[in-house]
């Protein structure tokens, strides 16, 4: 029996509102919650929201027929003024609202209209999908440049992409080029280009304006990059409570990200599927739609097996590394991976790098590697570098090598 059950057995207010007027769907509500896996708390808070929605209603002679979201935001609005609205509320009303439309009580959901935008969203993003190769979440990173163009240069609409002129794009490039940093607008210059090919490719705009796109001058190998030390990576490490199971899958996705210097969206698409004991391998899903076969080192296959054994939830789901909090999925994102780094890197009392993420730990994989000799061709094999140039950042760290080359000091000081 799961604590969600436990719970509804000797919970008052689960009786109550199963007696109450609606209680037939509150159970097949509550039968949900179980099989999610929700806590007690967790629970509690979803029958209570939706038991004050019910209440709210009956005060307000609304019919339970009519309910959609509207009038979930409108009880919410009346929820707010009187007390702060918790961060799973809407959660565990769109949960209610999904129970009513399976079980055909209310009206399903309102189809969203596509706007004309929206429309040439929809299919630019096709186009980079089929014609670049480009996956959802990178084609989602193009949108917010392009809307903002579209926003300024063609204010009327879809009717006037024919209308773009390559003054209008330069111009455009040459105002905003500074808002933010200069790899910022090397981005937006980058879907831009991509938009105009686009519109020119589909016949949208009768001109090959992809070409006009100014380049953004940014110096390469300008920075350094942000890593700790070995003693710094132990200390984030030992930081994790391994009692526990959330400190146990925090354990070994720092283990992971340190040991094999894999990427946030690297761990956080990782399945169960991926890890192949008898081989002593791991499938990584890189960069570019590249997979690729990783060594399980011990000391992250155990810290693994320590996590499958006493700290993952029971769940369906097959993705390796799990939510603590139910329902127990995996991470939507490398968001969250990269989140969990920078929690352990604060407990630890790590702070004041310019990158303070999962990303440092693969900074830190590489340096390393660099001081104990290897060399950068196998930095950038482990790392899966698809050029050279990305590996050679690391040669500015290497103070040794670098003395190597430095020229000597009138009165031979070196």
């Amino acid at each position: 029996m799961t604590i969600t059950q436990e719970y509804l057995e000797r919970s008052r207010l689960f009786r109550r509102l199963k007696n109450g007027a609606h209680g037939q769907l509150v159970e097949l509500y509550a039968a949900r919650l179980v099989e999610v896996g929700l806590s007690r708390i967790g629970t509690w808070r979803c029958l209570n929201v939706v038991g004050n929605l019910l209440d709210w209603m009956a005060s307000h002679r609304a019919r339970l027929a009519n309910l959609d979201e509207r009038m979930v935001e409108r009880y919410l609005r009346h929820q707010g003024a009187k007390q702060s609205i918790q961060l799973g509320d809407r959660a565990a009303l769109k949960r209610w609202l999904l129970t009513l439309r399976t079980a055909g009580t209310i009206a399903p959901a309102a189809v969203s209209v596509n706007t004309p935008q929206e429309q040439i969203f929809a299919e630019f993003g096709d186009y980079l999908r089929s014609e670049r190769g480009l996956t959802a979440r990178t084609i989602v990173h193009h949108l917010p440049a392009i809307r903002r163009f579209l926003c300024e240069v063609c204010p009327a609409g879809a009717t006037d992409l024919g209308k773009i002129k390559q003054e209008d794009v330069i111009r455009y490039v040459e105002c905003h080029a500074q808002d933010w940093s200069s790899r910022s607008a090397k981005a937006m210059c980058w879907s831009l280009r991509a938009f105009l090919r686009y519109l020119h490719h589909t016949g949208l705009n009768p001109h090959a304006l992809a070409g006009c796109v100014p380049s953004i001058r940014q110096w390469k190998f300008a920075s350094l990059p942000t890593y700790l030390s070995a003693a710094q990576v132990q200390r984030v490490l030992d930081g994790c409570d391994r009692a526990s199971p959330t400190g146990r899958r925090d354990y070994a996705i720092l283990m992971v990200l340190s040991k094999l210097g894999l990427r946030a969206d690297e761990v956080a698409t990782l399945t169960l599927d991926d890890v192949d004991w008898r081989a002593g391998e791991m499938l990584v899903r890189a960069k570019g739609r590249q997979r690729a076969r990783m060594p399980l080192a011990p000391d992250v296959g155990a810290a693994v097996v320590a996590y499958l054994r006493d700290g993952r939830p029971k769940s369906s789901c097959r993705e390796l590394f799990l939510r603590s909090l139910a329902p127990h999925v995996g991470f939507c994102s490398g968001g969250a991976i990269t989140m969990i780094a920078k929690t352990a890197l604060e407990r630890a009392g790590i702070r004041g790098y310019a990158h303070q993420g999962a990303h440092i730990f693969r900074h830190s994989l590489a340096t390393e590697l660099l001081h104990s000799g290897a060399t950068l061709s196998e930095i950038g094999q482990l790392l899966r570098h698809k050029s050279h140039d990305t590996t050679r950042i690391y040669a500015k760290v290497d103070i040794e090598a670098l003395r190597t080359l430095s020229l000597p000091w009138p009165g031979g000081a070196q």
